[in-house]
């Protein structure tokens, strides 16, 4: 019986095979895209992080699970994928925050963490007996003068972006309606849309999570539920009003 081309690439550890791919990876990265879909969206006054938890069964409880963290007073974080590796990674973030203060005396740059956990998940893919991160993290947070937007993957830095399952449908909607002159506001109706459209309408603010930090303020914080049913409400309104127009 003949062997799969891959067999004995992808044991124990994170090697390349004879064509040049690690299959590894490729596995990690495929369970990102297996993942709940997050998006994150500049706006000129700020930044939100969106993430629609896509509850599988009734009988959880939908408060039980967070895909939406603080890591610092100024930076956030949206995770898709494995939940335990995000958990992880945002552990790590929190520390390399921590020692950034009490060596320095000042608060992390958002571009420096971003950089230092993709060095930590790149770790992951050259040692035997580990595997790589299943899970890729949406890093935002405000500096002096700007809001920033990280994803971990390759280290990019967007104005709006999208991880998970539903990556496709959401970059088409950013790409068609994003504006680089919108605020915080509309940046987070124009999230939930792209959420809204991923997931088919099957979509409801008891499921959805968003933080925003604003750069006045320089504050991660998640929106209450009822706020965020009042956004979900809203969008809802106006993709409506939008296909009442084109009728």
């Amino acid at each position: 019986m003949q062997m799969a081309p891959q067999m004995g690439y992808d044991r124990a550890i994170t090697v390349f095979s004879p064509d040049g791919r690690l299959f590894q990876v490729e596995y990690a990265r495929e369970a990102v895209r297996r993942g709940t879909t997050a998006v994150g969206i500049k706006a000129v006054d700020g930044v939100a992080v969106l993430v629609d938890k896509r509850i599988t069964s009734r009988l959880m409880e939908p408060e039980s699970i967070e895909k939406i963290f603080q890591i610092d007073q100024h930076i956030g974080a949206a995770s898709s994928g494995l939940v335990a590796d995000a958990r992880v990674l945002i552990d790590r973030a929190r520390v390399e925050s921590q020692i950034n203060r009490l060596v320095y005396d000042e608060s992390i740059g958002v571009e420096v963490l971003a950089k230092r956990i993709c060095d930590f998940k790149q770790t992951y893919t050259q040692y035997g007996g580990v595997r790589p991160f299943g899970t890729s993290l949406l890093i935002v947070g405000a500096d002096d003068t700007r809001v920033r937007l990280f994803e971990t993957d390759a280290l990019l830095e967007y104005k709006a972006t999208g991880i998970g399952a539903g990556r496709s449908a959401v970059m088409e909607i950013f790409e068609e309606k994003y504006r680089e002159d919108m605020n915080c506001d509309e940046a987070i109706l124009l999230g939930l849309e792209a959420l809204y459209k991923a997931a088919e309408g099957k979509f409801e603010a008891s499921t959805t999570e968003i933080g925003v930090i604003k750069l006045d303020e320089k504050l991660f914080w998640k929106l209450e539920e009822e706020d965020v049913a009042a956004r979900v409400a809203e969008m809802k309104a106006q993709i409506g009003g939008e296909v009442a127009g084109e009728a």
